[in-house]
């Protein structure tokens, strides 16, 4: 039986998505349609997954009203889910998009996280492990959540022979570099808080993921949105992959999507090169969908075969 791609979110959310004929400041625009889902990084790349063909685990926490309301709304996703339910209600988060593909991103912080509850989400992590060939470390940490929370979830994947993908910011991403994840996937404004500086060339930007992979990763995969990605991987060198240029109708999810399309393509046997062009093309595929909509294998093989790959350094 083929093992499993696992995804944790430690801080899920509703998902309130309002869509207006235009986003501009000082003055009014109209909402065109609502829409609610459950979100969060892992849950999208969950999604995505189950889009490909893959078989995924999403583990997350659930907790008072809201979170009830996100389960009724998992209900609608196939994929397996691990509920660790805490004290606190989880966050509602707000995105606004336009006709024009413009959108405005309003997060809540998320609930405080007790350490019996984080002993939970580490336990419901470690029982799933051995039947599991890849864990996604998805999105922020709530605060009350220790620091080095997914450190300790890298060594412990470490010990089960399980890859691990790290997509998140800040001091977590900063303390996940110890522990040697397979890959972390900052986008732009991540590393540069990461480095503490501007990223502004393209030699910079190059320079950047060098930089980060030399703190302890395996490879590292800067998202540089519509410019597609550059990448330091611990088999192929530098690459950078671009895209066609596409409109784009909503970018939001569509990190989550290429996170989930590297890590299919990876579990496949693809080389990197090849996972980064299935990245590159599952997160274009998204950006062309209203909402946040994540695209299917299909969809994203037609930009896949519009994507281009440079070595960059070898």
């Amino acid at each position: 039986m083929s093992k499993s791609i696992l995804t944790l979110t430690l801080n899920p959310a509703i998902d309130k998505i309002l869509t207006v004929d235009r986003l501009v400041f000082e003055d009014r625009a109209y909402i065109q349609s609502t829409a609610e889902a459950a979100g969060g990084r892992g849950i999208n790349a969950a999604r995505m997954l189950t889009n490909f063909g893959a078989q995924a685990i999403a583990i997350t926490t659930s907790g008072r009203e809201a979170g009830r309301k996100f389960e009724a709304y998992l209900e609608k996703d196939t994929f397996a889910k691990e509920i660790v339910k805490i004290r606190n209600a989880i966050r509602t988060n707000l995105t606004i998009t336009d006709r024009q593909g413009l959108s405005v991103k309003l997060n809540e912080v998320g609930p405080q996280v007790a350490p019996a509850e984080q002993e939970r989400i580490s336990k419901a992590v470690e029982k799933l492990l051995p039947e599991a060939s890849w864990l996604m470390l998805c999105g922020s940490v709530p605060p009350g959540i220790d620091q080095h929370f997914y450190t300790s979830l890298i060594t412990l994947a470490a010990k089960h022979k399980v890859e691990t993908m790290v997509d998140t910011d800040a001091d977590p991403l900063l303390h996940s570099l110890e522990a040697r994840p397979t890959i972390v996937k900052p986008n732009q404004s991540e590393a540069e808080r990461l480095l503490n500086t501007a990223l502004l060339t393209r030699p910079q930007l190059i320079d950047a993921v060098q930089r980060i992979k030399a703190l302890g990763p395996k490879s590292v995969i800067l998202s540089l949105g519509s410019r597609g990605v550059i990448a330091s991987t611990s088999t192929e060198g530098v690459l950078e992959v671009t895209p066609p240029a596409v409109e784009a109708r909503c970018p939001i999810g569509a990190g989550d999507a290429m996170s989930a399309a590297i890590v299919w393509a990876l579990e496949r046997g693809e080389s990197f090169s090849e996972a980064l062009r299935w990245g590159v093309a599952a997160g274009t595929a998204s950006s062309k969908l209203p909402g946040v909509s994540l695209a299917n294998r299909e969809q994203s093989k037609e930009i896949y075969a519009q994507t281009r790959i440079t070595r960059v350094v070898a």
